[in-house]
């Protein structure tokens, strides 16, 4: 297998998808011949020409629009976003029409689309190039919501995002496009979306996250290991929750840390959170950690450190729950 980083990874997807079936198309602002502004459809434009590859005008609203349009007709758009800062326009779009569709038409018409866009910080970005907005999404009867951590993952469950037959919102953590490589089949695969990943077996306590953060509570656990057993789980889907990995988990150690980049106030913690006390308030040995972006708007490079969780917050977080 080879070692590939995120980036490469998606490309290959897209690109056995596009090949495997004729209605899989990409459009959005500098996909074709410019491969992306991170270069994840890079090649793709050459290979399968301008009427499967479009680059489309600056118009965010209109890229989703037409691809539900497009959809309805048969086709499965994959739209790019170029960054985190600029989905709102989408929201139209994705909530008054893209998950209502099945539902309006009782089953007749599906919205056959994949929304993808890099998200999240840590790379020093300017404005709305750095926010994390999946809880506008998981907000959404009707659209899944997709968060990989890693190549491996992200190949996987780009695939299946593009299988799924409903509207799929897929969001990559911009910090890890290159910066981790893994080793990847060259063949196509597929990861179930809804399903969670135990990626480290812990007893002591549990720390769910997703995306970047998910390395970052690596770290965490690794600088308390010779004190504590921690249990990592990547989310990995945000919506529909893996709601029996998440029950599993806090029946096994009673503590639980959550880690996000997203604000806290109504972010994602909060609703693992508020599930984890409907449903198994019992076991819990201490009250649940969020840690968490702040409910501010993310800073400019200069203080982006202060803003979005790092090792020393999370290990912070592990002593609280572990000292109660």
């Amino acid at each position: 297998m080879a070692q590939l980083n995120m980036v490469q990874a998606l490309n290959q997807a897209l690109m056995q998808e596009m090949e495997k079936d004729k209605a899989v198309m990409i459009m959005g602002e500098d996909v074709a011949k410019d491969g992306g502004v991170f270069r994840v459809t890079e090649g793709l434009w050459s290979k399968f020409g301008e009427s499967r590859v479009v680059d489309t005008p600056l118009a965010e609203v209109a890229i989703v629009g037409t691809a539900i349009g497009l959809s309805i007709a048969g086709m499965k758009p994959i739209c790019e976003v170029q960054f985190d800062g600029f989905t709102p326009p989408i929201f139209d779009q994705m909530l008054s029409h893209a998950t209502k569709m099945r539902n309006r038409t009782r089953g007749k018409y599906t919205v056959h689309i994949v929304v993808r866009f890099p998200y999240g910080g840590g790379v020093r970005a300017l404005e709305h190039h750095s926010e994390s907005p999946e809880a506008y999404f998981v907000h959404m009867p009707g659209v899944k919501v997709v968060i990989p951590s890693g190549p491996y993952d992200a190949k996987g469950l780009l695939i299946s995002a593009i299988r799924d037959p409903d509207p799929v919102i897929f969001m990559e953590p911009k910090k890890m496009y290159r910066a981790i490589k893994e080793e990847v089949p060259e063949e196509s695969y597929s990861i179930p979306l809804g399903e969670a990943k135990t990626v480290q077996e812990g007893e002591d306590m549990t720390i769910f996250a997703w995306g970047s953060m998910l390395h970052t509570s690596l770290e965490a656990a690794q600088a308390v290991k010779d004190k504590y057993s921690v249990e990592v789980v990547d989310l990995r889907t945000l919506s529909p929750l893996d709601i029996p990995a998440i029950e599993a988990s806090v029946k096994k150690t009673g503590r639980v840390v959550i880690v996000h980049e997203a604000p806290k106030s109504c972010g994602v913690g909060a609703e693992i959170a508020a599930i984890i006390n409907e449903r198994e308030l019992l076991y819990l040995e201490a009250p649940i950690q969020r840690v968490t972006g702040y409910d501010t708007i993310v800073p400019l490079p200069k203080l982006e450190q202060y803003y979005f969780p790092n090792v020393e917050r999370v290990t912070r977080a592990i002593e609280k729950v572990m000292s109660f």
